[in-house]
């Protein structure tokens, strides 16, 4: 494929985004462009809404693994772009219809041109939730086509077009949802003294979770609790019967999320005492931690250094991705790739510079090839 034909392919997906298990135009998309292929050496299994694509080679004596998620995230696009989404608050806000348009580049490439090993293409579902990492790898279809390596790449609108990075060991944090709802006694504004008050135990209970984080978590294991949206009430002049808290938990070792969560839980106990209501929690999604293989990073290293791309050593960060449970199984690594965007992941004005679509086509099939 050429750059018009990416650009082509990566419009039309960029306007079909879909939630995770609901992609249904998405698979049906790529399942019609895959069958344009060299069927000669092509296996495609289905597995729910992901699509797992086995490039059989020449004489195989391991099977080589590249993963590329295919959902999009419930945010309304303001891009004013000509192909911006065509599904009312949805939108491709984290590149996944980059990774999708460039996994099928560099399938046709491989289809055409096989190498020894096994190649498998991984199109999964349900990224950004509720997670379909996790029970695609636990599923028949995959164990029956189980890579011996896998690597995965992300977009990243602060890098320049024409730069990737990574680093050894850990990339990305271990992550969880957190979901919690408050429950006490509503009532009219002018009678607080006859109600419990859901609005302050709310406000109240964010404060306390960043004690959590201060003093009852190890400072080596780094860890982050962010609320990011507060619900209560239904008019100013009577006091709230219910509240909701919705945030995220981040830690740099996977024991660390753990014991946040039971501190948040020893929290609520008295909370529950202090301001007379019950308090329950859901941690919803969980992704475990992207922690890349040494040996693989450096051989990808060498492998951008002989390309006309310009490797660059990444920093750890509390970003979340469920690619993190494939490498806890598998030996890997995951790696940015540049998109130079003004807007960053997860923003409605997400622009990624389409220039990379060629980049990320010929680093992917370089390092299939010699991996």
């Amino acid at each position: 494929m050429n750059i018009e034909q990416l650009k082509q392919i990566r419009r039309e997906l960029h306007q079909i985004p879909e939630l995770g298990f609901k992609e249904f135009k998405t698979q049906a998309y790529l399942l019609a462009e895959i069958k344009n292929f060299n069927q000669q050496n092509l296996e495609i299994t289905i597995w729910k809404t992901g699509i797992l694509v086995k490039v059989s080679g020449r004489n195989p004596s391991k099977v080589i693994g590249y993963r590329a998620d295919i959902d999009g995230l419930p945010i309304k696009e303001e891009t004013n772009l000509d192909f911006a989404s065509q599904h009312r608050g949805q939108m491709h806000a984290c590149g996944h219809d980059f990774h999708m348009t460039i996994a099928l580049a560099a399938l046709e490439r491989l289809a055409n041109d096989p190498i020894d090993d096994d190649v498998l293409f991984i199109f999964q579902p349900a990224e950004e939730g509720p997670g379909g990492a996790l029970p695609m790898l636990q599923s028949k279809e995959f164990q029956a086509v189980k890579p011996d390596v896998i690597f995965g790449l992300h977009i990243a609108p602060e890098l320049p077009v024409g730069t990737v990075s990574t680093r050894p060991g850990l990339l990305f944090a271990n992550t969880s949802e957190l979901f919690i709802d408050f429950t006490g006694k509503g009532g009219h504004a002018a009678y607080p003294h006859l109600t419990h008050d859901m609005v302050v135990a709310a406000s109240t209970f964010v404060i306390q979770l960043q004690h959590i984080v201060a003093r009852q978590v190890n400072p080596i294991d780094s860890s982050v609790i962010t609320i990011g949206k507060i619900t209560g009430g239904t008019v100013q002049n009577v006091i709230a019967e219910k509240a909701r808290l919705e945030g995220t938990i981040r830690t740099g070792e996977p024991s660390a999320i753990s014991d946040v969560k039971k501190a948040i839980e020893r929290l609520t106990k008295g909370f529950e005492q202090s301001h007379h209501c019950s308090i329950q929690i859901d941690y919803g999604s969980n992704y475990y931690q992207v922690f890349n293989n040494e040996s693989y990073v450096s051989k990808f290293e060498e492998i951008v250094n002989n390309s006309d791309l310009t490797y660059q050593e990444a920093n750890p960060a509390m970003t979340g991705e469920d690619f993190g449970y494939f490498l806890r199984d598998i030996p890997g690594f995951m790696f940015w790739l540049g998109v130079e965007s003004k807007y960053g992941l997860h923003h409605s004005k997400l622009e990624p510079n389409e220039a990379a679509l060629i980049k990320g086509v010929a680093i992917v099939e370089s390092t299939i090839r010699q991996l």
